[in-house]
C-alpha cells in the first residue's frame, strides 16, 4: 500500500551513518521504488530509513510501505537489526559479471546488431516469397497497406457489366 510520507513518525534509529543516499536516490529515479518500507498500523517506521530519507529528497509524497501488526519495542527493534544484518551485498566477481551482462544487453556486439536486422529483413523476404498468388476474383474482399495505413475492400473486383445490346436500348 501507498502512504503519505509526511504521516511516517521516524523513532530513535539504530543506523547512524545513513551512507550514500544520493546512490539510492539515483536508483529510486531510474528504478522507482523496489522494496517497500516497514511500519506499523500507528505508521511508525521500522524498517526502511534510507528509503524513506531518499524518497523524500527526491520530492516524493508518497512511499510504498508494508504494515506490520503486534510489533512491540522489542519485535520492532529485532526487525530493523534483521532486515540490516541479513542482507548480502554482491561479491566483486557477481558485481563485475552483472555488469558485464548488463552492458552486453544495452550496447550488443556488432555481429548481433547485423543478426537482429537480417532476421528482420529474412523474415519479411519470406513472408513474400511465400505469400499464395491467387487471380483477385476469387476474393469477396481484400486487404492491403498503403503508404497511409491499411485499406480494406469489399467485393474488391468488382462486377463486369453485361453485355450491352443496343437493340435493347433503341427499342428495336
Amino acid at each position: 500500500m501507498q502512504v503519505l510520507i509526511s504521516s511516517v513518525r521516524i523513532p530513535d534509529r539504530v543506523r547512524k551513518d545513513m551512507g550514500n543516499i544520493e546512490s539510492l536516490m539515483e536508483s529510486m529515479r531510474k528504478c522507482g521504488q523496489l522494496n517497500p518500507i516497514t511500519i506499523t498500523r500507528e505508521m511508525e517506521l521500522v524498517a526502511g530509513h534510507r528509503r524513506i530519507t531518499a524518497a523524500t529528497r527526491l520530492g516524493w509524497k508518497m512511499i510504498d510501505a508494508v504494515i506490520v501488526d503486534g510489533a512491540d519495542e522489542t519485535r520492532r527493534l529485532e526487525m530493523e537489526m534483521e532486515e540490516n544484518f541479513c542482507r548480502k551485498d554482491f561479491s566483486p566477481e557477481e558485481l563485475l559479471e552483472g555488469y558485464k551482462r548488463l552492458d552486453a544487453l544495452k550496447h550488443p556486439g556488432f555481429g548481433k546488431r547485423m543478426k537482429k536486422k537480417l532476421y528482420g529483413f529474412f523474415s519479411k523476404l519470406a513472408f513474400w516469397k511465400h505469400k499464395e498468388k491467387r487471380p483477385a476474383q476469387d476474393f469477396d474482399s481484400v486487404t492491403y497497406v498503403t503508404g497511409s495505413g491499411m485499406k480494406h475492400l469489399n467485393n474488391a473486383v468488382p462486377e463486369q457489366p453485361a453485355a450491352s445490346d443496343d437493340s435493347s436500348q433503341y427499342g428495336v
